[in-house]
């Protein structure tokens, strides 16, 4: 499995962008999907997840109301809409993939493969 996510860049607040992850994989449509995300000197933390079939999203309180979680199975590709970002959003955005059906399951929400990440950077 081999996921590349892309779209990150610097932004002032309040600005939009649209962060993508291409999967390497069979059949994407099997795969539950998240977005992590580690700022400097913290621990990765969780964002957003999105089942296999895209029926069921989850986000963490931090973001819910300004970031949107969505996939597109005939693309093999998940998407991370951040809307209305802040400072605090500054961090780099990391993609998963699981088989497990555990999406809903903290603290890794059943991801099992992780891409390279994309920085986002947020100035005020």
């Amino acid at each position: 499995v081999q996921l590349q996510a892309s779209g990150g860049g610097l932004v002032q607040a309040g600005d939009s962008l649209r962060l993508s992850c291409a999967a390497s994989v069979r059949t994407f449509s099997n795969y539950d999907m998240g977005w992590f995300r580690q700022a400097p000197g913290k621990e990765r933390e969780f964002v957003a997840v999105i089942n296999w079939s895209g029926g069921s999203t989850l986000y963490a309180d931090s973001v819910k109301g300004r970031f949107t979680i969505s996939r597109d199975n005939s693309k093999n590709t998940v998407y991370l809409e951040t809307n209305n970002l802040k400072p605090e959003d500054t961090a780099v955005y990391y993609c998963a993939a699981g088989l497990g059906r555990s999406w809903y399951r903290p603290p890794d929400y059943g991801m099992e493969y992780w891409g390279k990440g994309t920085l986002v950077t947020v100035s005020s």
